[in-house]
């Protein structure tokens, strides 16, 4: 296992809402590595799968340029 913090934090969106990534926890190839988020809404740290964490768009460096949605949401509003 190694745990790598973060500096400067990177500005994710998660489950949850957005947030700010702090420290990247791998438990080796067997297992998806662990984001630890502090949430920007209330401040609560909490760990997230790797698959449930995106980039915030970033218009300085042009990165993830298209609206963040969670492809989860976005079948479950479809379907209505």
């Amino acid at each position: 296992m190694s745990i790598l913090q973060l500096k400067p934090s990177i500005l994710v969106e998660t489950p949850l809402g957005t947030g700010q990534a702090i420290f990247i926890i791998d438990y080796g190839m067997h297992q998806n590595t662990c984001w630890v988020v502090a949430l920007q809404k209330d401040g609560v740290i909490k760990h997230f799968d790797c698959n449930d964490v995106i980039l915030s768009t970033n218009y300085t460096y042009g990165m993830n340029l298209r609206k963040n949605h969670f492809p989860v949401q976005e079948s479950a509003a479809g379907s209505e």
